[in-house]
């Protein structure tokens, strides 16, 4: 472990493949997902890194980074990561110490209540994990999956909202858990497709997001949805989700379209009348998803760029406008309410400049430090330094004041 999990205190300005994470997601070649872009787009306005350090986890994807206080979590395709700066310590937590799965898609806490708040991670295939011990050699879990209510074992995302209730993504719909009482069987309920009639685009669920006024947004493999009073709504590309295709073209840097080497793929693009198109373009397939303070939703696509939706207009922003790339893999708000892009082509942070989301991208890639160009994952620290994950590692950043 020691010869994967280290600091690299070497300040190189590396290159990298900017989509070998993509690649790594799709279980394709790393190399097979480059290719040139072809048409011209706008020089970018880069951010100024004042210092940069590398923390590298092997050959591993870092899905999602959290900070719990100083001490980081990565949760990768090879286990969870505990790093603490503080001490450089580095603790890895997979099967062997207790999870049923390696690849991590989400860490968080959830609050029990009188049991406790808890370190929780959403597995791909092993089902919610709560860390209920870490002194114990190896550490204990308590793992919840199908059993015990699960939709589905590979878990995306996880939520609490203002009202105390717990939501979980999953593969097979949404699950909410009245009260976050996990272990009392009768407050789990599943949401998908067919149980909301419809009002559920898909059952794939990706991402969730809590609005200032309680309403509940979901990304989808489908669509974007809302929940708010037991109602469902959602929106897809025929209703303004995704910039169309022609405002893309030429300017997606992957080469290979996954409705080439999956048919429940192929069915989504034929249900949008977009067979013909062979670029990794779905503008329905919502990769990620941030709320900001005045209730404006941001959904990141694959493919299709960054969408904007204020509850009646929709704006698109592509690499036209300024982004690094067009397959937007991470959202994130910062402290002060700063939209922080990751795609495959690098980091952005969005300024507005004017009404109805006019606005314009600062840009850092591996020039700058990253640690790779395809930006899965970002966490803020109390210092103001941003933890920016990608394949292989993780870049900690300290951007020049002003």
């Amino acid at each position: 472990m020691t010869r994967e999990l280290r600091l690299d205190r070497q300040m190189d300005r590396r290159s990298a493949l900017g989509l070998l994470g993509a690649s790594a997601a799709l279980g394709l070649a790393p190399a097979s997902l480059l290719a040139q872009v072809q048409t011209q787009t706008p020089a970018p306005t880069r951010l100024a890194v004042r210092h940069f350090n590398h923390f590298r986890v092997g050959n591993k994807n870092v899905k999602r980074l959290y900070l719990d206080g100083e001490v980081l979590w990565a949760g990768t395709s090879g286990g969870a990561v505990r790093h603490d700066p503080r001490d450089g310590s580095v603790r890895l937590f997979d099967t062997k110490t207790g999870l049923l799965s390696n690849g991590i898609f989400h860490v968080g806490h959830i609050d029990l209540g009188v049991g406790g708040r808890r370190l929780a991670l959403g597995t791909y295939g092993g089902g919610l994990a709560l860390l209920m011990d870490e002194t114990e050699r190896p550490p204990r879990w308590r793992t919840y999956n199908v059993p015990e209510g699960l939709g589905d074992a590979f878990v995306y995302d996880f939520l609490q909202t203002r009202d105390g209730d717990l939501w979980i993504a999953t593969w097979s719909g949404v699950n909410r858990i009245r009260a976050s009482r996990l272990d009392d069987r009768r407050a789990w309920s599943l949401h998908t497709v067919d149980s909301t009639a419809g009002g559920l685009p898909n059952d794939w669920v990706y991402g969730l997001a809590e609005g200032p006024d309680g309403t509940l947004w979901l990304a989808t493999e489908g669509g974007l949805c809302a929940h708010r009073d037991g109602r469902w709504q959602h929106w897809r590309h025929a209703d303004g989700l995704g910039a169309p295709y022609e405002q893309v073209r030429g300017t997606l840097a992957s080469s290979i379209d996954p409705a080439s080497i999956s048919q429940h793929h192929a069915r989504q693009k034929a249900e949008m009348g977009l067979s013909e198109v062979k670029d990794a373009y779905n503008p329905n397939y919502i990769v990620s998803l941030a709320v900001d303070r005045a209730g404006v939703v941001w959904a990141g696509t694959w493919g299709a760029g960054l969408s904007r939706f204020d509850g009646r207009q929709w704006r698109h922003h592509t690499v036209a406008d300024g982004l690094p790339g067009n397959h937007v893999f991470m959202l994130q708000l910062d402290p002060a309410g700063v939209l922080w892009i990751g795609t495959d082509q690098g980091l952005a942070r969005m300024t507005p400049t004017g009404p109805g989301g006019a606005a314009r991208f600062e840009v850092l890639t591996t020039h700058d430090g990253l640690y790779g160009n395809a930006v899965f994952s970002m966490a803020t620290g109390a210092d103001g330094s941003r933890w920016v994950g990608s394949y292989g590692g993780v870049a900690r950043l300290q951007l020049q004041a002003g």
